[in-house]
Formats: structure tokens, sequence, C-alpha cells
């Protein structure tokens, strides 16, 4: 039978991200039909507040990526109505949503994290530029909050790394340099069961010298996901507890997923947490929890029950 409970799906919006946001959306409106009677699908527009006040969902299901939607103004603004959502809260959206804050969390509770370099609008760029051209022999360039890897760069030079902070920091006030880190791409999902565990470990792999951009993410066929991750079981075991930590350390709840690379010789380094992870056909989360017996219908509906 049925839940009688009332599911808001919220998607869109006017982040970078939004297309990617609405066919996350889509695909969490689908399967959440199987198992509840009233769900709706909205854009996260104008019209949103009034339809929030009007109709009062039993609980709001935001698949926001980027921008309001994801660093807490959304989930502080469904505080305020009263209204029960999923996902976490305001604090842990906004901390995990700004890569320089996470970092100096993840940085305080001993997580391993790239050395780096941050740097703002208004800043003398040329000589923090020096700085990191001096320091690092490869770094990778982000916005600060910024995901889906839009505005990422990979420089080699002080040339490259110039150019990747003035791409950077049109999409964000701040930007983030770091020490590449050469290893394998790899993400852990956490669920709420209702105690946070870790799900399988998913490995991506992409062609030889392509990146994990935002092609690679969001094109079918275009990265390969492994689930189980071919790891040794103490590495495994090491990257599981560093995602459980990382959850932990900004206070997240319901669920969350955990980007990493792992080298050759073992070491990881932690790149961001996700409090709000795709849920596209492409997505990592679902892929973690198909292998853990987990179907996308019953994902989401546990993601609802735990809202309650």
């Amino acid at each position: 039978m049925k839940s009688s409970l009332r599911v808001a799906v919220v998607s869109g919006g006017s982040s970078a991200e939004a297309e990617v946001s609405r066919k996350s959306g889509a695909a969490v409106e689908a399967a959440l039909r199987a198992n509840f009677r009233d769900v709706r699908h909205w854009e996260a527009d104008d019209d949103l507040l009034q339809k929030l006040i009007l109709d009062r969902p039993d609980v709001v299901f935001p698949v926001l990526h980027g921008g309001k939607g994801e660093n807490g103004c959304f989930q502080g603004f469904l505080e305020i109505l009263g209204l029960r959502y999923i996902g976490s809260g305001v604090t842990a959206c906004a901390v995990a949503m700004d890569k320089i804050l996470a970092k100096t969390q993840f940085r305080a509770v001993g997580l391993p994290v790239m050395d780096d370099f941050v740097c703002g609008v208004g800043d003398d760029l040329a000589a923090i530029a020096d700085k990191a051209a001096a320091a690092f022999t490869h770094c990778v360039v982000k916005p600060a909050t910024q995901g889906s890897a839009l505005g990422m760069s990979f420089c080699n030079t002080r040339e490259q790394l110039a150019e990747g902070i003035a791409q950077a920091l049109t999409f964000s006030g701040r930007a983030l340099i770091e020490r590449r880190f050469v290893g394998r791409e790899i993400t852990v999902a956490v669920l709420a069961d209702p105690k946070p565990r870790a799900l399988p470990v998913v490995e991506v792999i992409v062609p030889d010298g392509c990146a994990f951009d935002f092609y690679h993410r969001y094109t079918i066929g275009a990265a390969e996901h492994v689930c189980p991750a071919l790891l040794d079981d103490s590495t495994r075991r090491l990257v599981e507890e560093i995602a459980l930590t990382a959850h932990q350390t900004l206070g997240c709840r319901h669920y969350s997923r955990t980007d990493m690379l792992v080298g050759a010789n073992g070491q990881v380094a932690l790149l961001e947490l996700n409090t709000i992870p795709g849920l596209t056909a492409t997505s990592l989360f679902p892929d973690a929890a198909r292998t853990a017996g987990i179907t996308f219908e019953e994902l989401v509906r546990r993601l609802v029950v735990l809202a309650q």
C-alpha cells in the first residue's frame, strides 16, 4: 500500500548546476511514485514560496545542486517555514559547500587533505600565483563554492595557474589552489540506517588522459563506475572511516557522499563532501546503494522516512 505522506521534490533554480538538478529531481519524483500517492515536483523559482505555504507538504525533498539550494540558504528557508526536509541542516550544508571552510574542519580532526593556498577577489593574485607555482610543481585550482567540477583546472605552469585562478573566480568569490594528488578516483556514500553507515565504495574510471570533469560526470557512458571498488581491505576500511568521520564532523544527517583519491602507495586525499549527492541515471550514490541491495525506489523511500 502506498503511503499517504505528501512529498514535494524541489529542483532546478538558477545555479550553474540547475539542469543536472532537474534531471535528479525527475528521477527522484518517478521513484517516489512507487511508494507515495501524493508526489509533487516543483521548480526552485519565484512561485515556490507560495506553493510551500499553501500546500505545506509533509516532507520536502531538496534535489538542488550548487548555489543557494545547497549552501544552507534553502534549508534555512524550510526551517523558518517549519517544514520537514531530507538532507543535512543549515550549518552542515553551508560548511560543506565552502571547500575552504570544510577543509578547516577536516584538518582539525586529522583527516587527510591536500596543502593549499587560498585567494579571493581583491587579493594580490599575481603574488599568490607566484607562491603557489613555487610551492607546487602541479596543482589544481577550484572555485571555493562550486560543485560538479565546474571552474576547476589542472595547472602545470605559472601561466596556466594564473588562468586557472581567473576562471575559478568567475564561479566564486574565492578560489582554492591545491597541490595535485595523483590517484584513483573513489567515492564513499554514507546513509543513515538509522545510524550512519558506509555503502560499498565506488571507483570512477575515465579514459586515459581525461579528468573526472563535468562531461564525464553526467554523460552516460563517459565514465565507468566500479562498485565495489577493487581495494584491499585495509584501504577500504580507511576510506569508509574517512567518509564517516567527515559526515559526522560537519554534522550531516540522512546521507552524504565523500570524494577521495587513493594513491599507488595507499595514501588517501579527501577532496570534498557532498550533502546533496547527485541522483541522476549516471550518479554515484544510487550505484553504491544498488550494490548494497537497495533499489533506487527503496533508497528515496528510506530518505523520506528518515525526515519524519
